[in-house]
């Protein structure tokens, strides 16, 4: 089995930065706790890595005796040739142990452990995943509220500016234009604060379908780790730590030995046998014989046998099976390692993508910072010309809302960043629950139950009936109306 990944200083960092926060407030920490015990595609993941685990299992019974009993009745009807007809009870015990299979169960063993390091690889990259969409639907809360704040403001603001509009309309200092540009621009607000309510419901949604509850209260994330300087550290970084290209490799690993199991189908095998029977012919024994009852020759109702021996199975020619399965297997592998290229090809576009993404929105949040600033001076400069006669009242109104499309732009680019900072870090391999240090109790070890099934050898043994581990979202049983009414779309 692989060892396991030494913590980097990045992860570390952003370990012992997911905490803090308000009391009674929902931190990202608090996210990332609940994802991780209860999102189904983290939960699914470990129950795939558990089923290949009882795969290393099933292989490894190749290595163990197989023990067989056989028990019947049987009543002839018909005898030719012989005195008379009778019945039997037979009973048999066979033992089969093997002794040489030309390396078949080794290599099977073999392929089945590096599967489950794959498996185990592909459980970090679910996780890593699965996390980097947590943290987007965090902040895609916080993002569609501040917009959401930001447009009721604007919304109480323009409802103050078409009063003064119209008060100022009644004593003749404006004109009937000057009013209807503030109720269109008003108009226009409570239209956009209504989209804007209506995306934040979705994010609300949307991060309930990713952590399994409502979002409450939540503050602000963490400051993210020191990231790579240059995309091609980053590049490095990925292909050392990247989960999917680890999980790949392994595959690709399983199928050579694969290629072995195929092969030892060309090779005999040698089992040592052991074999036990009883037969009893239930009374019928002279009968079946056809001895005079009056003779007195009473023949043994019931005999007993037991063997040893040893059998070599030879294949001499096989219609051409086995060399189909090896280059089927071959052909396999070469997909894996094909695949392979495939995904180091997406880890780099993907490594390089974010980290772009990341730097863009560092520029983005300076320059809308800049906007910010510039339009609040301007709309106060605009507010104090219209009040001298030198600025008319659209002036003002395009200025509200110019420092209120930069400050959308400045809440936007601010959850860009911090979405794109993590992405890179779950590119390089860095975004999994051992990297994030979430104090959400033992973290799963997969090795526990590998280590406790490949023990098992009872044929009797199993596991509790299963029962999902994720938590739903819904209460009950789903309630399906019967008849839905229909709104007609308004024309």
């Amino acid at each position: 089995m692989a060892p396991s990944r030494p913590a980097t200083l990045a992860a570390a960092a952003i370990g012992a930065l997911l905490g803090g926060g308000a009391a009674g407030a929902e931190t990202l920490r608090d996210a990332l706790v609940q994802t991780y015990n209860s999102n189904p595609t983290i939960t699914g993941q470990r129950a795939q890595l558990r089923s290949l685990d009882e795969q290393a299992s099933i292989v490894r019974s190749g290595l163990r005796p197989q023990v067989s009993a056989t028990v019947g009745v049987n009543q002839d009807v018909l005898a030719t040739g012989r005195a008379g007809t009778g019945r039997n009870l037979t009973g048999g015990l066979n033992v089969s142990y093997p002794l040489f299979n030309a390396g078949r169960v080794r290599n099977q063993i073999r392929a089945a452990d590096v599967r489950v390091e794959a498996g185990r690889a592909n459980l970090r990259a679910t996780e890593g995943d699965v996390f980097t969409e947590g943290v987007g639907a965090y902040m895609d809360v916080i993002r569609d509220r501040s917009i959401v704040t930001l447009n009721e403001s604007q919304v109480r603001v323009l409802e103050t500016n078409l009063q003064a509009s119209r008060d100022r309309f009644e004593v003749g200092d404006l004109t009937r234009t000057d009013v209807a540009q503030s109720e269109a621009r008003l108009s226009l607000a409570r239209s956009n604060l209504a989209t804007a309510q209506g995306r934040l419901r979705g994010s609300e949604e949307n991060y309930r379908r990713v952590v399994g509850l409502l979002p409450g209260d939540l503050q602000p994330p963490p400051n993210l780790p020191p990231l790579p300087a240059t995309p091609d550290q980053a590049v490095d970084i990925a292909l050392a730590n990247n989960a999917d290209l680890v999980a790949i490799t392994a595959q690709a690993r399983a199928a050579g030995f694969d290629i072995s199991v195929a092969r030892a189908d060309r090779l005999p095998t040698i089992n040592a046998l052991g074999t036990s029977r009883y037969i009893n012919a239930l009374g019928t024994a002279n009968e079946q014989q056809g001895i005079d009852p009056g003779s007195g020759i009473n023949l043994p109702n019931s005999t007993t046998t037991a063997g040893v021996g040893v059998e070599a199975r030879i294949p001499l020619y096989q219609g051409g099976v086995v060399g189909a399965r090896v280059r089927q297997a071959q052909a396999l592998q070469s997909q894996f390692l094909e695949q392979g290229i495939a995904v180091e090809r997406s880890v780099v576009a993907n490594t390089r993508a974010a980290f772009a993404s990341y730097r863009a929105s560092l520029d983005a949040i300076r320059s809308n910072e800049v906007a910010v600033a510039a339009n609040n001076l301007a709309l106060e400069g605009t507010r104090a010309e219209q009040s001298v006669g030198t600025r008319n009242v659209l002036d003002v109104l395009n200025a509200e809302q110019e420092l209120l499309n930069s400050q959308v732009a400045l809440v936007t680019a601010r959850r860009d960043n911090y979405v794109a900072g993590f992405a890179l870090l779950n590119a390089m391999g860095q975004a999994e629950a051992e990297d994030l240090n979430l104090d959400a109790g033992p973290l799963y070890d997969p090795t526990l139950n590998y280590n406790r099934t490949i023990r098992r050898t009872s044929d009797w043994g199993q596991d509790a009936a299963p029962a999902p581990a994720a938590t739903r979202t819904v209460i009950g049983p789903p309630n399906i109306p019967q008849n839905i009414p229909v709104t007609e779309p308004r024309q």
